[in-house]
């Protein structure tokens, strides 16, 4: 964008703050405008047709929110929720739309942000598709260290609920219950609370890796 394009799209955003737990915006819910994420995590799921969520992909500072529907004119295909206190960005759906069809640079942009969220589904779908429970398990607890980091007691910062944990892998609470028992008891991670620390990183590759 052009600085005065920047500015005329600034001029129009206005900042919002969700708590822990507050849904962004629901599937089925018709946008007026996108969401940047400033800071914070949230995530983004889809309701399955028997009444599940499925985790489709946990946004972070700088991700954008419902692009895809406000520029097909669709409803919302699905759900956003904070996991974490978040602060948001929220552009009208006219401002967007302006730029779009004004600015062709602007357009092949948002046009590669969506083929990158096409890829990232194909990767899910894939890893739902090809892995095990345990394998998928493992590699979220990999994501989470290398994506959001550890404290200084070595704990993953970002926690999941098991629920979310199990909706993201797409498997029972039981199940992934049952697989972090394992982890645990193999020295793989350990867990104080709701907190989980990655004791042997080798083993949960190893795990990943199917070895």
């Amino acid at each position: 964008m052009s600085k005065d394009e920047l500015k005329k799209v600034s001029d129009t955003k206005v900042s919002k703050t969700y708590k822990k737990g507050d849904a962004i915006f629901e599937e089925g819910e018709r946008l007026d405008g996108v969401f940047c994420v400033r800071d914070g995590v949230s995530k983004l799921s889809k309701l399955s047709s028997n009444g599940k969520d499925q985790i489709i992909k946990l946004a972070t500072k700088g991700e954008i929110l419902g692009q895809r529907s406000v520029i097909a004119e669709e409803s919302a295909n699905l759900s956003a929720v904070a996991i974490k206190d978040v602060d948001l960005c929220f552009i009208p759906k006219e401002s967007i739309l302006h730029t779009l069809n004004t600015n062709p640079n602007f357009a092949v942009e948002v046009l590669r942000h969506m083929a990158n969220d096409l890829r990232e589904a194909d990767d899910v779908i894939v890893n739902m598709s090809q892995k095990t429970v345990k394998q998928r398990i493992a590699e979220a607890f990999i994501y989470l260290k290398n994506e959001f980091g550890e404290d200084e007691n070595g704990f993953l910062k970002l926690s999941l609920s098991r629920e979310d944990m199990s909706n993201v892998v797409g498997t029972a609470t039981e199940s992934t219950i049952r697989i972090i028992s394992e982890f645990k008891k193999k020295g793989m991670i350990e867990t104080s609370g709701k907190q989980v620390r990655i004791k042997d990183l080798v083993k949960l590759q190893n795990v990943v890796s199917g070895l």
